[in-house]
């Protein structure tokens, strides 16, 4: 493209401080250095996660940054040394990088890498520790190693995942986040079997992906939790076979769970980031061999609390990070069975809306009758 090597000036929502409406500007980005990959997002999504750090709860929050992590688009230009990708591939870039040669990378226990995220968590580039996003001459941060409200972003090569051209990008979009982390919850994370009786606690986005991992792996009973009796006819569509809303009830949700379940379910996924909600998770698994998966990512300085009982008498508690899906070899794979319509996208965008749109989106995300909304980045 003839924009390699320069400066592009392109518009992007920037986060000036916590809750204060997002400000679309004009930004520098700068072209990408040794290792990094210069991308034209097409369509990002709105996440919890964005609303989180934008909240100012997030500690490795900072401001001012470009917000956005679930999005895909095509390469603009690479830097020196990329060798994975070129321009016009078509790409979603993972804050869940994979680098192939950390030691967590080559651990084949986990999907986290460690190469990059010294850097994406100080909100710079890994090369100099700066910044490839600025306004007149004044850095503005990165976020999660993506920053795709910017109709260009500069990630590094580690966190890009080269998909079929042939997929609709407004809507794989969502594979950068929240459906993968709910799907990988349950196959990688939990490896719930068939016959299982899995409860999943908070029914947005990241919960519905949960009950349909959950129908696809053979789930005898799929128990949807939430306090918005609302969500429960969209949730029957993604597998979830019965409704419980703990407003109904005066005893613990937990308690609730375990009587209808005779003793308790297989396996429990809290998809919130709520400390009390995660106890409740752990609690309503089954004695002797009970799973509860942890999702929700909890505010700065909360702690999870149950009795030492609980795990001796045989629950385990566990967390997943993306689903445990290793963002660059797998996301492909994902996008794959979408094409094959093996797995559902489509059903999870429930509005669709503009870059200049964004504070309304953001509205209708917490308005709570919206799963995804997809911005469209350039006119």
């Amino acid at each position: 493209m003839a924009t390699q090597g320069q400066v592009i000036t392109c518009k992007a929502a920037v986060a000036y401080e916590p809750n204060k409406p997002l400000v679309i500007e004009d930004v520098q980005v700068a072209p990408p250095q040794a290792g990094e990959v210069r991308i034209k997002i097409f369509f990002t999504a709105l996440c919890h996660t964005d609303a989180y750090t934008w909240s100012g709860k997030d500690p490795e929050g900072l401001f001012p940054c470009i917000l956005g992590h679930e999005a895909a688009g095509i390469v603009e230009s690479v830097g020196e040394g990329v060798t994975e990708v070129q321009p016009g591939d078509h790409v979603i870039p993972c804050y869940q990088a994979e680098c192939r040669e950390c030691k967590f990378c080559k651990s084949g226990k986990t999907n986290l890498c460690g190469k990059v995220r010294a850097a994406t968590g100080a909100g710079v580039m890994m090369n100099d520790r700066k910044s490839r996003f600025s306004i007149n001459g004044k850095p503005i941060y990165h976020f999660m190693g993506t920053s795709t409200f910017s109709q260009f972003t500069v990630v590094h090569d580690v966190s890009v995942a080269k998909i079929d051209p042939q997929a609709p990008l407004d809507k794989v979009s969502l594979l950068g986040c929240g459906v993968p982390t709910g799907l990988g919850a349950v196959w990688n994370t939990a490896k719930v079997e068939p016959g299982a009786i899995v409860a999943i606690f908070g029914l947005g986005t990241v919960g519905l992906a949960v009950a349909e991992g959950a129908k696809s792996a053979g789930a005898s009973r799929i128990i949807g939790v939430d306090i918005d009796s609302k969500r429960f006819d969209v949730a029957k569509n993604f597998g979830v076979t019965e409704f419980v809303n703990p407003k109904d009830y005066d005893k613990p949700i937990q308690q609730v769970l375990v009587d209808v379940t005779d003793g308790g379910v297989d396996y429990s996924f809290e998809c919130i980031g709520n400390v009390s909600v995660m106890r409740a998770a752990l609690e309503c698994c089954h004695k002797g061999w009970g799973t509860s998966v942890i999702i929700g990512v909890a505010a700065s300085g909360q702690e999870i609390s149950t009795r030492p009982f609980q795990l001796v008498t045989g629950r385990v508690w566990k967390g997943t990070a993306f689903g445990g899906f290793k963002s660059r070899s797998q996301v492909p794979w994902l996008v794959d069975k979408y094409m094959k319509k093996e797995i559902k996208i489509d059903e999870y965008i429930t509005h669709n809306l503009t870059l200049g749109e964004i504070n309304s989106a953001f509205d209708l995300m917490h308005e709570g009758g919206c799963l995804r909304c997809v911005l469209k980045m350039h006119e």
